[in-house]
């Protein structure tokens, strides 16, 4: 059998299994989810076989024996995976749709020589993105939306991406949830190129900036008067930048040697930031150092090439090694144009090389819910989150599984996308205009 026909049998045997809800769940009403395999990536921990309560759009209870509310309507699993909804960190996804055809759809960036560190995604989301159903069909029901670097801006102080905001894939006009999230900064041989060709006068450079951003900080009224002496910032970016010297907004760095993480590491230490690494393909070799420091990881579990000299220490072990260390971690989504099943297939090939189921999976909900400030609401099956719940046909970490049942704030969400809707349009040649068959 083929692999889409067997996909395609193993879906049909699980919608037999799990009995969907013909209209879907309104947001109020209550369901349980019985007889499932329950990893609630929370303190009920593993349950193999298990009730999941939702009501009002809400967990309301996780346990072996939780009893059913009566009139809930109930949803037998029959032995089916129950996971959170999976968390995208580090994607454009709402804020682009064809990256490298058609530029004008590509809101992820600014070419302004205003605007870097105020510079908010979240003003470009796109409720309506045709990527988002795509993402949500690989178990993805939340997203960190992150700014990428502009390498032609005219100046050469613009190091700063802008600001990240967390966002929900259901259906609805307002889906952002929480802006900004963090600040976007870009180190290693990117950011050198923009701050003038060198990663020592970056670092130069962003010192001086955050000097700068508490100096303004401590003279608005003499800045507003005039008084104060220039900064090379705009006004609106060194408002923006005041939360990350304060430490009340993370500030996600972009960095990939080991060298460069440690020089980081240092600058973090000396300025009292909150500092998240993302990609340290070479994290491996500072993992003890990086634990210490408490600071989190958003890595690229595929990564085991040197894509460049950055990258020269690249290991498919990263993220075994980073989590055996006592490194928080969390594994990003490469671009959605690759499709929404990527983020919980490198958690798979993690797995493969090193690293334990349960951190795989913790990688991909509970972990970045926690970088990103939003564990309150997301990233584990618990009592008052929201009810954002995956059920599988299989291991979620297995590429042949896919969902049967995905819900977001309690509410069922459609198993269809565009690229799926176009596939069974044109799947019968039968039925194309004749103009059009060969």
């Amino acid at each position: 059998m083929r692999g889409g026909a067997r996909l395609a049998a193993l879906l049909a045997s699980a919608a037999l299994a799990v009995p969907m809800l013909a209209g879907g769940p309104a947001a109020a009403e209550t369901l349980a989810i019985t007889n499932a395999r329950i990893y609630s990536m929370g303190p009920a921990g593993e349950i193999a076989s298990g009730v999941v309560v939702i009501s009002g759009g809400r967990i309301t209870a996780v346990g072996a024996s939780a009893p059913v509310p009566a009139g809930a309507r109930i949803l037998d699993a029959r032995g089916g995976v129950v996971t959170p909804g999976l968390v995208a960190s580090n994607t454009p996804l709402s804020t682009v749709e064809i990256a490298e055809g058609v530029a004008e759809t590509n809101d992820n960036a600014t070419g302004s020589d205003r605007l870097s560190a105020a510079f908010d995604v979240k003003y470009a989301v796109n409720p309506d993105s045709v990527l988002i159903p795509i993402a949500r069909l690989g178990g993805i029901t939340d997203a960190v939306v992150t700014p990428t670097l502009n390498e032609r801006r005219p100046r050469k102080d613009m190091i700063f991406a802008g600001q990240a905001a967390v966002i929900h894939l259901g259906r609805g006009s307002d889906i952002v949830e929480k802006t900004p999230a963090g600040m976007v900064l870009v180190m290693g041989e990117d950011g050198a190129r923009i701050a003038g060709g060198s990663r020592a006068a970056e670092f130069v450079l962003l010192r001086a900036m955050l000097e700068d951003v508490r100096a303004y900080a401590r003279n608005r009224a003499n800045y507003d008067l005039g008084h104060s002496r220039p900064y090379d910032l705009s006004r609106e970016d060194l408002e923006a930048l005041i939360p990350v010297v304060e430490g009340r907004e993370p500030l996600m760095v972009s960095v990939h040697r080991a060298a460069d993480i440690r020089q980081v590491l240092g600058l973090a230490r000396e300025q009292k930031l909150r500092l998240i690494l993302e990609g340290a393909e070479e994290g491996w070799r500072l993992a003890p150092e990086i634990a210490a420091a408490g600071v989190p990881v958003l890595l690229d579990a595929a990564a085991d090439l040197p894509a460049s000299f950055d990258m020269i220490g690249s290991t498919l072990e990263n993220a075994a090694r980073l989590n055996a260390a006592g490194v928080v971690i969390g594994i990003e989504n490469p671009p959605i144009y690759e499709g929404g099943r990527t983020p919980r297939i490198d958690a798979g090939r993690a797995v493969a090389h090193g690293l334990p189921f349960g951190a795989a999976l913790a990688a991909i909900t509970i972990n970045p819910a926690r970088i990103w400030g939003v564990a309150d609401r997301i990233g584990s099956l618990e009592p008052g989150k929201d009810a954002d719940v995956v059920v599988w046909s299989g291991d979620p970490l297995e590429p042949l599984s896919a969902p049967i049942l995905i819900l977001i704030k309690g509410v069922e969400q459609p198993l269809r996308s565009r690229d799926l809707d176009l596939r069974d349009r044109y799947l019968h040649p039968s039925d194309l205009p004749a103009a059009y068959r060969r």
